[in-house]
């Protein structure tokens, strides 16, 4: 028993120092791109790396990021907001009517405003009158979306909408960078492998662009650096981690939790005004679709860290995007991953790795399996794919994961 558990923290421990390399992330993503290469070639399947899907997978991710992002705010703090996704329908809402009344800038602002005044909301329930922190995060869902359809029932249908639509929005404007656009457009247009792959990846990246957009994405920079670098940050995670030792020192833990909590609320509110004003241009009834619990999921891929969280988004975000795809992707990208999952199996053999090997070998099979024999993938299973996805992926993160320690346990002032 000792030793299996001295093998698992070895490998952890690995597994952590290999990807504090941005040398060796980026030739893990170079060598996943190369086999994605490999297969559109023999396939013809080009969607996977086409612009469509990469400027896709951009407008998906950034909503699940902004969620992820509130979530990371939160539990750094030690508060676990299972209320995301309620805080994400108050920000497509307001984002929407404020957005139609007086344009889309005031409409973003007002998302802000109340998504912050929810978190507060959060605060009070957990922080001050101490409920429960997930009874607390599924009320605020509840309220959002009943309060959302209470409001559309009176205030859109006057406007041209009904209970379930907004009036159409302005949305924000776009814009494609000059000369780095077209030069990618020219070389995705030459298909060269790998080079042109890649250049149709970062072509739908630099189209069609919303400043929106790039404003959210410097968000993690600057939450890493609050996180990592600022006095606030260090006391938030202290929080997080132990906070009476934290109170002892001085720190004001409800304070902090208070301003974290806000936060949090403000960035998932922004996520949902980007569903309302950039991604589309109208409030649906049912728009978030799950994504503040995805959002939260993110939290936890990204081992609770500003870049992992924006992987996870990107990856969450890619897998949502396949949705509006050709079905001939879906099936190529099962044959990526069944290669994937081959040359894991012979580094886990080499290794001596026996139960990782062996259990990405059946995973290898499966793809193959499922990709010769299934000529059409179901709607259906596209569809939820991303939660499957996020499922299997937690899945195989659970013990390589160090949460805030006393993230989601109650604590009162002046207690043992």
């Amino acid at each position: 028993m000792a030793t299996d558990a001295k093998k698992a923290a070895t490998s952890t421990g690995k597994v952590k120092t290999f990807f504090k390399s941005p040398a060796r992330i980026t030739l893990v993503v170079a060598g996943i791109f190369f086999i994605i290469s490999l297969v559109e070639s023999l396939t013809g399947a080009t969607d996977i790396s086409s612009p469509g899907t990469s400027g896709a997978t951009l407008r998906f991710a950034i909503p699940l990021l902004m969620a992820g992002l509130g979530g990371l705010w939160a539990e750094r703090a030690g508060v676990i907001n299972i209320g995301l996704e309620g805080m994400m329908i108050v920000g497509t809402w307001t984002a929407a009517w404020f957005g139609y009344l007086h344009g889309p800038l005031v409409g973003f602002m007002a998302a802000a405003i109340f998504g912050l005044a929810s978190g507060f909301f959060h605060a009070v329930l957990t922080v001050k009158i101490g409920i429960d922190q997930a009874v607390s995060g599924l009320a605020i869902n509840l309220i959002a979306a009943g309060g959302a359809r209470y409001l559309s029932g009176i205030f859109f249908p006057p406007v041209g909408g009904d209970r379930t639509v907004s009036p159409p929005v302005d949305s924000f404007p776009t814009f494609t960078i000059p000369v780095i656009a077209p030069f990618l457009e020219s070389i995705d247009a030459k298909n060269i492998f790998f080079i042109s792959n890649l250049a149709g990846v970062f072509h739908g990246l630099t189209k069609d662009v919303s400043l929106v957009t790039i404003a959210l994405l410097l968000l993690v920079p600057l939450t890493s650096w609050i996180l990592w670098r600022s006095k606030f940050g260090l006391r938030m995670r202290f929080s997080g981690e132990n906070p009476m030792a934290a109170e002892s020192l001085g720190i004001n833990v409800y304070r902090i939790r208070y301003i974290a909590i806000s936060v949090s609320g403000m960035l998932a509110s922004l996520g949902g005004a980007y569903l309302s004003l950039v991604a589309s241009s109208v409030y649906r009834e049912g728009q978030t679709a799950g994504r503040g619990f995805i959002g939260l999921a993110t939290v936890i891929f990204g081992n609770w860290r500003p870049g992992g969280v924006f992987a996870g988004s990107i990856l969450f975000g890619f897998t949502d995007a396949l949705r509006v795809r050709q079905s001939e992707s879906v099936m190529s990208l099962i044959m990526v991953a069944g290669i994937i999952a081959t040359v894991l199996a012979l580094y886990y053999s080499v290794s001596r790795r026996w139960k990782p090997g062996a259990i990405s070998a059946i995973l290898a099979l499966v793809a193959f399996w499922i990709h010769q024999r299934v000529d059409v993938i179901p709607q259906e299973f596209v569809t939820v794919f991303p939660n499957f996805a996020t499922l299997i992926v937690l899945t195989f993160l659970a013990q390589r994961l160090t949460p805030p320690a006393m993230a989601g346990m109650p604590y009162r002032r002046g207690s043992e």
